[in-house]
């Protein structure tokens, strides 16, 4: 361990001395840079990040219409996928229950749902994903926060974790392409490559079981900034590639499972979203939502804040209610309590009482579209309490729009 961070030091003398999670907008891309950076904005060693996701039937674990989560994993060397563990023992908690109650229990809720133990142990399954992974990456490195309070890096840990899987719905987007769970039915691996790849933009590693059964999934990212506060752009798999054969893959259904539909559009790890873990998003025919939601902000492939009254986006603080009313042309309308939403003259999302005529979206089962596309964008990303216009035009920020129905 002492060797580990004395090569950190090695790679930059300021993580210790002048310590933030608050990194610069041009800290460069993990697995990327060249030259030495701050380690608490850059991770290092490797760098390439991985969000794992569980489907188990026997026993079953998790609602019967999603994934569950496996945890945050940190990739040391990008050629072969190797990755280093269990870096640091003096901070292996053993109490992640009680640190989230603490200081995240909307995360720890979420946590009792969609990050389930095979054997029914989740807190010592969060233990050990804690203390293998997340004690490795070097942007959660205590020295790298001001006023660094304890056990406050896991709990970065965890929320990130779940805002990552929050925003990789994997049973909506294999569904989407008619890829159920069925007890007869069989896929190949390039019809469900074909439809993770065709929504996270890169191709997924797809495990199997010895039977041929779908059992996980791995998205790949490298990441712009600390784990905790950074972008995360998705990127190509690395390592040995999926383990499932070509044909005859079965997707079993869980047994006895119970339907929980939100599992992608929960609180994010900064802005600050109240959790309805019950309340399914409502939607009418034609690409309609109906009912009231939170507006939430996809970046970077991660879920980073969510849209307030004015239309603005901003990633720090309580997201604004807004009403869904289904319209005539098969699409809805947008109304928060500043009014009625449109898409103005300069392209910018604006809610207001002067809004005459509010503009018709849809919605495409996971996105909220508006002329057909689900694209957004900003010209930056906002921090702290800044807010930031949302456009439909091209801008230096891209960003998806998901609804949380509440």
């Amino acid at each position: 361990m002492a060797a580990r961070y004395l090569l950190l030091g090695v790679v930059t003398a300021g993580c210790v001395t002048a310590t933030s999670v608050t990194c610069s907008a041009s800290a460069p891309l993990s697995c990327h840079n060249t030259t030495s950076y701050d380690t608490c904005c850059l991770n290092y060693p490797g760098g390439h990040l991985l969000q794992t996701q569980f489907w188990d039937t026997n026993p079953a674990t998790g609602p019967s219409d999603s994934w569950t989560i496996h945890g945050l994993w940190l990739i040391l060397s990008p050629g072969d996928g190797t990755y280093d563990s269990s870096c640091d023992p003096s901070r292996a908690y053993t109490n992640i229950t009680q640190i989230l109650q603490a200081a995240a229990p909307s995360t720890l809720q979420y946590m009792q749902t969609y990050w389930k133990d095979i054997n029914g142990n989740d807190e010592s399954f969060w233990e050990h994903e804690w203390g293998k992974h997340g004690t490795c990456i070097s942007t959660l490195n205590p020295s790298c926060y001001i006023n660094y309070q304890p056990t406050q890096e896991a709990v970065d840990f965890f929320d990130r974790t779940v805002s990552m899987f929050q925003s990789l719905p994997s049973y909506s987007w294999l569904s989407a392409a008619g890829i159920v769970p069925s007890t007869t039915t069989t896929y190949t691996l390039s019809a469900i490559q074909s439809a993770l790849t065709s929504k996270f933009g890169y191709a997924v590693t797809i495990n199997c079981n010895s039977n041929n059964e779908l059992n996980e999934l791995w998205y790949h990212y490298n990441v712009q900034g600390s784990v905790q506060s950074g972008t995360f752009e998705p990127t190509s798999p690395v390592g040995s590639g999926s383990t499932c054969p070509s044909t005859g893959i079965k997707y079993l259904p869980k047994p006895g499972g119970t339907t929980v539909t939100t599992a992608t559009t929960m609180t994010t790890a900064t802005a600050s979203t109240p959790v309805s873990s019950a309340s399914p998003t409502t939607t009418a025919p034609g690409g309609a939502l109906s009912g009231k939601g939170y507006l939430n902000v996809i970046t970077g492939g991660a879920q980073k804040g969510c849209i307030i009254s004015s239309g603005t986006w901003y990633t720090t603080g309580t997201c604004a209610t807004f009403t869904a009313t289904p319209s005539g042309s098969g699409g809805f309308t947008l109304t928060s309590s500043k009014g009625k939403c449109a898409i103005s003259s300069s392209n910018a999302l604006t809610c207001s009482s002067s809004v005459t005529s509010p503009t018709v979206f849809t919605y495409d089962g996971t996105y909220v579209d508006y002329a057909g596309s689900s694209a957004f964008y900003a010209a930056s990303v906002p921090s702290g309490t800044t807010q930031a216009a949302v456009y439909t035009t091209p801008n230096t920020v891209s960003l998806k729009l998901t609804w949380q129905a509440i």
